[in-house]
């Protein structure tokens, strides 16, 4: 486990460069080379002190030593162009392993300030290993202070997610197992931890646990040395580190990816440059086991495939998704995390890659996530899709689990917490593959339902989205205990708001935007009493979420990111009466029906579903009375005390407020209250 010292010393390296190498991703490169510098000049003394000879900095780098680099007697500008002159040439040191040539392929120094250098490098001075463990602790330290990797919307997957999906799928000890755009080899690591402790004695396996109050960057630091894995012969641990493999189209994130590797006791690591959507080389491979997180970010004109693809997309998440699904073996496995967009979206090939999972019987369970997972960096809404071709086939359901809270923070510090529901959705993976998973349950924590594959074939688009699926589970519900119940799109018309937000031009009509106060429009749009409702989430990108709904009568113009719902029949429906309601319940029956990877969107159409209780129009009018009168009591409260408190000789004031609030409480006190059910 990482130790406090060497988490401060990652910390200070970077502190120190920060102001000439301002790149994260830089900064842990040159982190990277000085580290391995160190590493292999400390195994060099190893060497001596056991009785052998230096194999790294021999036959004309002796001069390029670490003691010789740290000498006293150098001065500064002299050990800038030592070091700076040894990293250049280490590629050209035959004695070195090929991997470590590599590391050094194109290295430079991207600063010349000497100051800055042998500041820099007394605090590498201070890593001293006689085993690469540590050092790959420190590593998985650095790597998780790695935020963006880039552009093309990889986005760093925070080890706890790691880990789930990882133990979700559960890799065994002979499985192949391939990452198709591996980044820092994340998923590969993990998945050699669970095989390690999968292969570890029971006791052994029971003692290890996440770190409880770390940082998110710190959830990163379990080594998969701490188990031993000693129930795996010498053949078995060493297909093990033959068959795990990673691809990815970055040199940088291939270099750290073997560096990462090979500090975690792979001497050979198996990740190439590779462009798994436009090259062939690999195709005709396949795996038993597939961990990703591809990116999500397709660039301009789209992505141009190679023509092996059976799926017709330049979109690089469904491109990735296919990739997947065509290189798993009939036993094959996988999790990959994916935008919300891949679940819900009704173009043709997002449609048919969804219907191919479920038709080929594949997908067994669709985790939603909560929206803050990547952050700071991105607050992208993800899912995760967990594939088990040989499990798939004997059941017809497919279970699909809301994770609310993952054990930190919503917000971009992401501190951690004790709300976590990922150990309890593990248990619902299990005890679903174990034929011992009751119906459904949205009380227990995490929520989840178990869908038949028909009745996803048969839903609107095919769609994956799990909430929806509860929530049509409430309204078949809330038919069985309330038989009057009527759908809103029977009770109400919908019309969609036609006036930009930012650009009508003012006048007499009040237009009625998602923000709390009404702007103004030179001309209308509707003239009846109405439920304003946002069509795009108030909480910005990635969460779903309505602050509030407007209520407005008589001529209003409206935001065209808003609807209205009109009454057909004002002898049946009073209009605020659905609107209290919906207001009341919007968390519960309008939020589940947004959705969207980035912005976040409610459709107009599915408001027609929502079942709404009708009592008689009389009872509709007095709940709304009730309601309004407590509205109105807390009103005359705050000015009561704002007179009291603001007013000297107000007694009589108050007095005759606090008559009215009381009157208006005797009203609500004899009102039918509001309820779901």
């Amino acid at each position: 486990m990482l130790d406090t010292d060497t988490k401060r010393r990652i910390d200070s390296c970077r502190d120190i460069l920060v102001g000439k190498v301002p790149d994260p991703k830089s900064q842990v490169e040159q982190i990277t080379i000085a580290l391995i510098y160190k590493f292999m000049d400390d195994m060099d003394a190893q060497s001596e002190e056991f009785g052998g000879k230096r194999s790294f900095f021999v036959n004309g780098f002796e001069k390029y030593s670490w003691s010789k680099l740290l000498a006293p007697s150098l001065g500064g500008q002299d050990t800038l162009n030592l070091y700076s002159e040894a990293i250049g040439k280490m590629t050209e040191n035959t004695h070195l392993p090929a991997l470590f040539r590599d590391i050094f392929k194109n290295a430079y120094l991207p600063y010349r300030d000497p100051e800055t250098l042998k500041a820099f490098l007394k605090e590498i001075d201070g890593f001293s290993y006689d085993h690469s463990e540590r050092l790959g602790d420190a590593f998985e330290y650095l790597l998780s202070v790695l935020g963006s990797q880039g552009d093309a919307g990889q986005f760093r997957t925070p080890r706890h997610i790691i880990d789930f999906v990882v133990q979700a799928v559960g890799p065994k000890k002979n499985d192949r197992i391939l990452d198709p755009a591996c980044g820092t080899a994340g998923f590969l690591i993990s998945a050699y931890k669970h095989i390690l402790r999968e292969n570890s004695p029971i006791k052994e396996q029971n003692n290890w646990q996440m770190q409880q109050g770390a940082s998110v960057a710190e959830t990163s630091i379990e080594s998969p040395m701490h188990y031993s894995g000693s129930l795996l012969t010498p053949v078995e641990r060493q297909r093990i580190h033959q068959n795990i493999k990673g691809f990815d189209i970055s040199p940088d994130m291939v270099r750290l990816s073997l560096v990462n590797l090979y500090l975690h006791g792979f001497r050979s690591p198996l990740v190439e440059e590779y462009d798994s959507l436009t090259q062939e080389d690999h195709w005709q491979e396949s795996y038993d086991a597939i961990l990703a997180n591809p990116p999500f970010m397709t660039p301009k004109g789209g992505i141009k495939p190679h023509k092996k693809f059976s799926l017709q997309s330049k979109r690089a998440e469904l491109l990735f998704l296919d990739y997947i699904a065509e290189h798993l073996s009939p036993i094959g496995k996988a999790g990959v995390i994916v935008p919300e967009g891949i679940v819900f979206v009704g173009q043709s090939a997002y449609v048919g890659m969804r219907r191919r999972l479920i038709q080929e019987k594949s997908l067994i369970a669709v985790i939603e996530l909560p929206h803050g997972v990547f952050k700071p960096y991105a607050s992208v809404k993800t899912h995760i899709l967990i594939i088990d071709k040989q499990f798939a086939k004997s059941t017809e359901r497919i279970l699909f689990i809301n994770i609310g809270a993952d054990g930190y923070t919503q917000t971009d510090t992401r501190q951690a917490v004790e709300d976590n529901e990922l150990p309890s959705a593990l248990e619902l993976i299990e005890n679903f593959r174990r034929g011992k998973l009751e119906d459904t349950s949205q009380i227990s924590r995490p929520s989840f339902i178990m869908v038949s594959r028909e009745n996803i074939l048969a839903s609107a688009g095919c769609h994956l989205v799990g909430r929806w699926y509860m929530l049509e589970r409430t309204f078949q519900d809330l038919r069985k205990r309330m038989p009057g119940a009527k759908e809103l799109g029977k009770l109400c018309y919908i019309h969609r708001g036609r006036h930009s937000n930012m650009n009508t031009p003012p006048g007499e009509f009040p237009l009625v935007v998602p923000a709390t106060d009404r702007k103004a429009s030179v001309d209308y749009s509707f003239d009846f009493k109405a439920s304003c409702i946002p069509l795009v989430s108030s909480s910005g990108h990635g969460k779903a979420d309505i602050k509030r709904l407007h209520y407005q009568e008589g001529k209003f113009a409206l935001a065209d990111t808003m609807c209205c719902l009109e009454a057909m029949n004002a002898e049946e429906v009073e209009i605020r009466y659905v609107h209290e309601y919906l207001s009341k319940f919007k968390d519960e029956l309008l939020v589940p029906m947004m959705c969207g990877a980035t912005n976040v969107t409610l459709d107009e159409n599915a408001l027609k579903k929502i079942l709404i209780p009708l009592p008689h129009i009389d009872e509709q009018r007095r709940i709304v009375r009730g309601i309004l009168a407590k509205e109105a009591a807390d009103k005359l409260s705050a000015i009561g005390d704002e007179i009291n408190f603001g007013i000297s000789s107000s007694e009589d004031v108050v007095s005759e407020i606090r008559k009215q609030i009381g009157k208006l409480l005797a009203i609500q006190e004899v009102s039918p209250s509001l309820n779901i059910s």
